[in-house]
């Protein structure tokens, strides 16, 4: 009987309460992690917890006051919660643009310093940011959402050098339009800042710069992400994994 790839490890996976989250923190427990599910809302992340086998842990990822205070004892991290805002710049509300910057960049750096201890002593470690293809590249009325993408590609680059003697790989995985929630929503903001119907905005702007149109999956995000932590993938650090129809081609 052949055994699961990721037997006897443990994942940390936030966001987990839907959307990509969920996808991932199922993935990994397939494979046999055991996985501590994180999100702000409790029903949701109990749900896929009590579903996937795993640890529900109800938290406010931008709090960061309390997210400094955890212990984050695991061998996988995948920092994934993240939330969009779509305003022209001159226009983008501040308190908007401090909140995303606290869930999407500081928290992400608290975590990884967290974890990165415990993974130097077990000398093996996987983290995984959940970026975008907007953290290779830029689109107007998203200034908040591409500074933290862009940030956290070169937050993943500094642990993949610093982690490396130690065993621990570091990686971006780079969706671009998957099928959540947050992008459904997207429709309607960027219909309204772009002046558009609801009905073109998917073709003219959400996949205008995609070679192949259509939007991902959430599993298929996941699979990139089982990947990224799984055999055969110990020499791949400090890379930025593409997912996005060709977009960052152009």
């Amino acid at each position: 009987m052949t055994s699961l790839p990721l037997a006897g490890r443990t994942a940390f996976v936030t966001g987990s309460g839907s959307g990509i989250g969920a996808a991932i923190a199922a993935r990994l427990a397939a494979d046999g992690a055991m996985v501590t599910c994180v999100d702000v809302n409790s029903d949701a992340v109990n749900a896929v917890a009590d579903r996937v086998g795993g640890i529900p842990l109800v938290l406010d990822l931008a709090d960061t006051a309390a997210v400094a205070e955890l212990t984050v004892d695991t061998d996988i991290l995948v920092s994934n919660a993240g939330i969009q805002h779509v305003a022209p710049l001159h226009e983008f509300p501040v308190e908007r643009f401090d909140f995303m910057m606290r869930l999407m960049l500081h928290t992400p750096f608290l975590l990884v310093r967290a974890a990165l201890p415990a993974m130097y002593a077990r000398g093996w470690g996987r983290v995984v940011h959940i970026s975008s293809a907007h953290g290779l590249r830029a689109s107007a009325f998203k200034s908040a959402y591409v500074m933290a993408k862009h940030g956290t590609e070169g937050l993943s680059k500094v642990t993949a050098l610093e982690g490396a003697p130690h065993g621990v790989t570091s990686n971006c995985v780079n969706p671009g339009y998957v099928r959540t929630p947050l992008v459904q929503q997207q429709i309607a903001d960027q219909a309204r800042a772009h002046g558009l119907p609801e009905d073109e905005v998917l073709d003219k702007i959400i996949l205008a710069r995609s070679a192949i149109k259509r939007m991902l999956e959430p599993e298929e995000v996941a699979n990139a992400v089982a990947y990224v932590v799984g055999p055969g993938s110990d020499l791949m650090t400090g890379a930025s994994l593409s997912l996005d129809g060709g977009w960052t081609a152009q």
